[in-house]
């Protein structure tokens, strides 16, 4: 039995739609998917804390290599135990490589200069926070994750920018194929090294290819040659970024894409529509900092979910989906941000309240507005999972 088989297991399958529900077994315990994972980018979730996540139905969180690798080190992860117990969270986690991170320090320019160079070998950056030098290789990225006991491991990439040329494109993708090779064998060697059988990490691909589909399906076919793998991510500033390409992208491999290994479409789920078209599509894992995001500048999600001629659509009040909490209109409405949601903040406080809070740039709206907006996600997931 080839071993993604014993770590992911598809529960059920939708009859009308590439859509399903599924299973994903970790180290840290199981994942039931289509799952959100709460973006704790250095790890911490912004604004909440690990029993506040428990709470709104959270099951993995992603924390991100490039970050955690500046600041705080190794070092200090390892001697807390790891990043499970340094951050307080007993459930699963993933973690990032650093490419998309890479990429995008390269497109800020200080002084005119760039902040990235990619060698073959690895990533050469100037750290944001000091301005000191440093390298990051596939090798490194895979091991750091490996030492602080991340559940699901990534392969370092080279992200791509989206308006990026076929010729780009192509050059780059071949370099990520590379770097994938030398990310599982670093994986593999540690494996085989590591002595405590209760952590056995998974590891994910990252397919690259930009916009381009021949380049997207050239990069399928090499990670599914190259086998090993237990989920298949995929990435660039596309995906995502661009959602009407992102799903046209998502059709035109669906045929290629391997049945039996979860799906991850890496930094979307922006707006609960985008969750529902991907769902459809049969994508198992996203993750995207727009709903604490959101929240934190005065957005709420609000409407109610239909279920109905098989099809979930949204009932908003508003246009776009969101209470913009500043206005006017919410200084005497003494109505929770949305009738339908169970979570803490609509069970006890009132949108005159938020509205307060955010006035006066109190830290509890920060709170309280970001459970409503992930407790708001997670209740559309599990309605997804109920109606698959």
């Amino acid at each position: 039995m080839n071993r993604h088989h014993q770590t992911f297991e598809i529960i059920k399958r939708n009859p009308r739609s590439p859509r399903r529900l599924a299973k994903i077994i970790t180290s840290h315990g199981p994942v039931l998917t289509p799952i959100f994972m709460p973006p704790g980018t250095k790890a911490s979730v912004k604004a909440i804390g690990p029993d506040d996540l428990e709470k709104i139905g959270a099951e993995i969180v992603l924390v991100n290599t490039f970050h955690l690798f500046l600041k705080p080190g190794l070092s200090l992860i390892k001697k807390a135990g790891g990043i499970h117990q340094f951050m307080g969270w007993p459930k699963p986690i993933l973690s990032d490589s650093g490419g998309f991170q890479i990429w995008s320090l390269a497109q800020a320019k200080r002084g005119n200069k760039n902040l990235v160079k990619i060698t073959e070998e690895k990533a050469l950056f100037k750290s944001p926070l000091d301005g000191s030098y440093y390298g990051l290789s596939p090798e490194e990225s895979v091991e750091f994750q490996f030492k602080i006991g991340s559940d699901i491991i990534m392969a370092l990439d080279e992200c791509l920018a989206d308006k990026i040329d076929y010729q780009s494109a192509r050059l780059s993708l071949e370099r990520t194929q590379r770097w994938l090779v030398r990310s599982q064998n670093k994986f593999l060697e540690l494996k085989r090294k590591n002595k405590d059988q209760s952590y056995q990490p998974l590891f994910f691909a990252i397919l690259q290819g930009g916009r381009f589909k021949d380049l997207r399906k050239k990069g399928l076919e090499f990670i599914k040659k190259l086998g090993g793998i237990d989920g298949l991510a995929l990435g660039g500033e596309t995906i995502g970024y661009q959602m009407k390409t992102t799903l046209q992208l998502i059709k035109e491999l669906r045929k290629d894409l391997p049945p039996d290994l979860p799906l991850y479409t890496m930094g979307l789920g922006a707006s609960p529509k985008d969750i529902l078209d991907i769902t459809a599509g049969g994508i198992d894992m996203f993750d995207c900092v727009n709903p604490c995001r959101l929240a934190r500048h005065g957005q709420l999600y609000q409407g109610k979910f239909v279920y109905k001629n098989k099809k979930i659509t949204i009932q908003s009040e508003t246009k776009d989906g969101l209470i913009h909490i500043l206005n006017a209109k919410y200084k005497n409405d003494f109505n929770p941000v949305d009738r339908d949601c169970d979570c803490y903040t609509c069970q006890n406080f009132s949108r005159a309240y938020l509205r307060h809070l955010y006035q006066l740039k109190e830290p509890l709206y920060l709170r309280l507005a970001s459970i409503h907006n992930l407790r708001y996600i997670f209740r559309l997931i599990h309605l997804i999972r109920e109606t698959t």
